[in-house]
């Protein structure tokens, strides 16, 4: 009886890029155990992204810098068609031209409602004829 042997001998070596497309696949499943180099590694990746992203990537989101003032009463009435009415109080708004009181209505309502332009606004008065409020219609920018 004859006996065969059979060795599998591989003379050849990994290719080295496989082993880096293993690593990446790894990271991308997320395979590595806490407390390992590699899961260290993939923590540090994505803290790197999270505080460096918003200096290289543009959001377009605009903090507001104005902060309300504190004594004004703004009522959102509605909003239609992209237009936003408001109710704004006239102790708020001291009276003068219609650019002054433009300014001021936006001013008010800016850093409610981000940027917008006021289209139209109109004095609400009671029947004395004393200005209660200030309606307002603006669209957003």
């Amino acid at each position: 009886m004859q006996r065969a042997e059979i060795t599998a001998v591989s003379t050849v070596a990994p290719v080295p890029m496989n082993a880096v497309w293993r690593t990446i696949r790894s990271y991308i499943l997320w395979q590595h155990e806490r407390g390992t180099l590699h899961y260290d590694i993939m923590v540090t990746i994505i803290l790197i992204f999270l505080f460096f992203s918003p200096m290289v990537i543009n959001y377009n989101d605009k903090p507001i810098s104005r902060v309300p003032h504190p004594t004004t009463e703004v009522t959102v009435v509605a909003e239609t068609d992209g237009r936003l009415d408001y109710q704004v109080s006239s102790s708020s708004v001291t009276p003068g031209d219609d650019s002054e009181v433009r300014k001021q209505l936006l001013q008010i309502i800016e850093p409610i409602s981000g940027a917008v332009s006021i289209v139209s606004y109109e004095a609400v008065s009671d029947h004395k004829g004393q200005v209660q409020s200030y309606r307002v219609v603006a669209k957003r920018d």
